[in-house]
């Protein structure tokens, strides 16, 4: 695969399908990485992933028609001044790791962030070396650590946690606030373990 014949945007309402299609292949293939199953979205009607795209900052990687990665970008909804967002449901296919895919995500998901949120945190599950090293390369820094975060098959993951800091110490100190349209995908409940655990490549 030529990485300069993919090209990322973001997903809207029309790309339901195509997102569902990968959403089910990443929980399919790493249910380890996510805070969801296979089983439990897969009975979901395709108008579930209407709906979260609808109301969430997802963006794919595409090859002609073909989607080859995920990610997205939650804010935490009904705060006032909302300055954390979080980097959540990354997945890339086998066939598009080690070509930059990965990387081109997680730049679009922070150049959408900038000016929109101050900071980026993410967590990923602490045995996959290649995300982690992905996202130290694009500047997060690991700052702790969950135990047994994940459950999956019997088995615990632990995740680690990372983040990202968009706004210099001026901009924190003076005024950085983001746009009043920036309330991003949330589905209610506290945020999820699911933000980031991709597989990178």
């Amino acid at each position: 695969m030529d990485v300069a014949d993919i090209h990322i945007r973001q997903l809207t309402p029309a790309d339901a399908a195509l997102y569902r299609s990968i959403r089910l292949a990443g929980l399919e293939q790493n249910p380890e990485a996510f805070g969801s199953s296979f089983q439990a979205e897969f009975s979901r009607p395709l108008a579930w992933f209407f709906d979260r795209l609808s109301t969430s900052q997802v963006f794919g990687a595409f090859s002609g028609t073909d989607i080859m990665g995920v990610a997205g970008l939650a804010v935490r909804q009904g705060e006032k001044e909302a300055h954390k967002g979080l980097l959540w449901g990354m997945y890339v296919r086998p066939a598009a790791r080690g070509t930059g895919v990965a990387r081109r995500l997680v730049e679009a998901v922070i150049d959408f962030a900038r000016g929109r949120v101050e900071l980026i945190q993410l967590s990923v599950v602490s045995d996959n070396e290649r995300a982690r090293r992905l996202y130290a390369r694009l500047g997060f820094v690991e700052y702790g650590i969950e135990k047994n975060s994940l459950k999956q098959g019997g088995k615990y993951y632990d995740e680690i946690l990372m983040a990202k800091e968009l706004a210099s110490a001026v901009e924190r100190d003076g005024v950085c606030v983001p746009d009043a349209g920036a309330e991003l995908y949330s589905n209610g409940s506290s945020m999820s373990i699911e933000f980031a655990s991709p597989s990178a490549g």
